[in-house]
């Protein structure tokens, strides 16, 4: 009896087994063909960025010489006394200081001429005493010679007397005028307007006649002087716009002054003379880089941004079909103005405005609207 009863449960676990069996077999047949695990060939991969796409830009832009440079005075003036052995008593400018024509940079000590001044005016009044007695004797001979009084070579005596004393007064007077002119002189003043660059004079030192004592920048002017070579120089003429990078990456404007006529025998090169514009913060002996900008000629020019620096070599992004990209080198060019100019791209190209060094080969992107796409076609919307 038992056996029986184990026999049965035996065969209704089998039967419950089978039955389960055979729906999971079902349920596996009738499964949806598209929930296969294995990844098809149209499967479209995730985006990895979120781009603004540009197209190049066709403009007229100048073509530029880039040179290198020092900034130097256009005219420089030393200032020296024209009198020595004196003392300088006062300075009255320093170093930077603007000052105009006729303006005081200095005094000399003037007590010791101021003396010799007065002394001499002293020998001019005895000399104009002496002269006025020998035209008196002279004038007294002539009213006496005819009557014999007087012998002709007294009178002739009487002549000469009177011609020296007229010549030692011109003497003491010229004299004169010598110490006054060397009073003056004692005001060291600017022989321009300018700016003064150095200053060697020393309160109390005793200078020497035709020693500096200062350096001015004539009228403040400040000019670029950098040196071309023969093919650069012969592109070049007179009234050029230039454009010149300062130390702190300001930019300083001008113009060619001069091309310089001859080239150096030992460089081989020749220096161009370019005006900055006043009121530039140029310092003087600052070595500086500008370009120099010649005819204008077309330029096919994108953002700096879409451009991607990789070994070397400058790189941008195309937006192809589906919207991969792929990369392409690129030459370089000019640059103004936060754009560049590109060759080796077709006109209607699409490429990525920025991130590009996020970018890697067949990326997958989505693309958004660029302003200048935006601002085109406002415009033509106008």
């Amino acid at each position: 009896m038992k056996t029986l009863l184990s026999n049965r449960k035996f065969r209704i676990c089998a039967g419950v087994l089978a039955v389960v069996l055979a729906v999971g077999a079902i349920a596996w047949l009738e499964r949806p063909k598209t929930a296969s695990t294995a990844p098809t060939a149209d499967a479209k991969a995730p985006s990895v960025l979120t781009v603004s796409v540009v197209a190049p830009k066709t403009e007229n832009w100048p073509d530029v010489v880039q040179a290198s440079g020092q900034l130097a005075a256009w005219q420089e003036i030393i200032v020296s006394p024209e009198t020595g052995g004196l003392r300088i008593a006062e300075l009255s400018v320093d170093v930077g200081a603007k000052v105009k024509r006729g303006d005081l940079l200095a005094r000399l000590a003037s007590e010791s001429l101021q003396a010799d001044q007065r002394k001499q005016q002293a020998a001019v009044a005895q000399a104009r005493a002496s002269l006025e007695q020998a035209v008196s004797n002279l004038r007294r001979a002539k009213m006496v010679e005819e009557s014999g009084s007087l012998s002709a070579q007294k009178v002739e005596d009487y002549r000469i007397s009177e011609a020296t004393s007229r010549a030692s007064l011109a003497s003491a007077e010229a004299e004169l005028d010598s110490i006054q002119l060397k009073l003056r002189q004692t005001r060291i003043v600017a022989v321009d307007d300018g700016v003064v660059s150095s200053k060697s004079a020393v309160l109390g030192n005793v200078v020497s006649a035709g020693a500096e004592m200062f350096r001015m920048v004539r009228q403040g002017r400040i000019e670029w002087r950098p040196e071309l070579d023969a093919r650069q120089v012969s592109s070049l003429r007179t009234g050029q716009s230039v454009r010149v990078t300062l130390p702190d990456g300001e930019l300083a404007r001008g113009r060619v002054r001069l091309v310089g006529p001859t080239l150096s025998t030992s460089t081989g090169r020749a220096t161009v003379y370019v005006s900055l514009q006043a009121n530039s913060l140029a310092r003087l002996g600052t070595f500086v880089n500008g370009v120099i900008e010649l005819d204008p000629r077309a330029a096919q020019t994108l953002p700096q941004t879409a451009v991607t620096l990789r070994d070397g070599r400058a790189y941008v992004y195309l937006l192809g079909a589906g919207g991969k990209v792929s990369s392409r080198p690129v030459t370089t060019g000019r640059r103004q103005d936060g754009r560049v100019e590109v060759e080796g791209l077709p006109p209607d190209a699409r490429v990525v405005a920025e991130g590009g060094a996020f970018l890697s080969e067949g990326a997958q992107v989505t693309v958004v609207q660029s302003k200048e796409t935006h601002g085109a076609a406002q415009e033509a919307a106008r």
